[in-house]
């Protein structure tokens, strides 16, 4: 029987946080620059590998119940689009003449759709039932 080794990708992770934090660091700093500008809101200090880990357990955990057709799966899932959405697609931070602007801005609109699919869902989750309790209400009378 030959032992087994951590995977080297779950050691970088544990490590520093992995390619992921070296990548999202400076975003996430551009992000918090912009948004102190703009709303004179100061945004406490976070890590970014808690940062990581709450995106991957949203993602997740939002994605498996959301399959199984539940309301707390779609609300996580909004949720990870709020957090993530204006950090991995920072438009802002480009000229408007640059390709990558042009990218970042057509992500960052896909993720809008996203998050409105996933509000109707909501919404029309609650609608479905709450006619359905009201249909109930009148069989029994």
């Amino acid at each position: 029987m030959t032992k087994q080794t951590v995977p080297n990708w779950y050691k970088e992770l544990a490590v520093d946080g992995g390619p992921i934090t070296k990548t999202l660091m400076p975003k996430f700093t551009k992000f918090l620059k912009h948004f102190t500008k703009h709303t004179s809101f100061q945004v406490p200090q976070v890590a970014i590998i808690f940062l990581v880990g709450v995106t991957i357990a949203l993602k997740s955990s939002g994605s498996l119940l959301f399959i199984f057709g539940s309301q707390a799966g779609a609300f996580l899932l909004s949720l990870h689009l709020v957090i993530t959405t204006p950090i991995l697609y920072d438009f802002y931070t480009y000229d408007k003449e640059k390709k990558a602007f042009t990218i970042l801005l057509i992500k960052f609109t896909q993720n809008l759709a996203l998050l409105g699919g996933l509000i109707f869902f909501i919404g029309m989750n609650t609608i479905v039932k709450r006619r359905l309790r009201l249909a109930n209400k009148m069989n029994f009378k």
